[in-house]
């Protein structure tokens, strides 16, 4: 964000983030509630990056590998995801998502951003406009958080979303 005062500028990053966190907020307070935020979060990450190792989704998601263990154990009870082996390595299980799991999160994310495409649509047009205007830079956001939440687990893969942010 270039400008002249970084008063203004920081300023302006915290007023942005206080009004994102506010739409982070209302997107969990109207979401489905059938299973766990740390469930929804898992869910997503195997749709953006594909089958992951127990290990590598317990600190992509930052939880303990036990937890991530039991949290995938349930979530395979439901039928969204499976254990299966890794093709390049047969000793080693990977966590993905199954056909019903691909459905429920693609469905959520759906369900998603149909309430807010609702109150968009109360918007004056110049609002909505801004809006289709941070589109890249909302998206470029996610991105920087998936490059820092692989850094941070240390994982060669990167967990970068596709542009439509529709899964793989």
């Amino acid at each position: 964000m270039a400008t002249d005062d970084p008063a203004t500028s920081a300023d302006s990053r915290y007023a942005i983030g206080e009004a994102l966190y506010g739409l982070v907020t209302l997107a969990v307070k109207n979401g489905p509630r059938e299973i766990s935020l740390t469930a929804a979060s898992t869910l997503a990450t195997l749709d953006r990056t594909g089958a992951r190792r127990l290990t590598d989704l317990a600190v992509i998601e930052g939880v303990t590998q036990p937890s991530m263990s039991v949290l995938v154990t349930g979530l395979e009870a439901a039928g969204l995801a499976e254990r299966r082996p890794d093709p390049a390595d047969k000793r080693v299980v990977l966590v993905g998502l199954t056909p019903a799991g691909i459905e429920y999160i693609h469905a959520r994310r759906r369900a998603g951003a149909a309430t807010f495409a609702e109150l968009i649509d109360k918007l004056p047009e110049d609002q909505a406009a801004a809006l289709v205007a941070a589109v890249p830079a909302m998206n470029r956001l996610r991105e920087l958080d998936n490059d820092r939440r692989a850094a941070a687990a240390g994982l060669n893969a990167t967990l970068r979303t596709n542009p439509e942010g529709q899964g793989r």
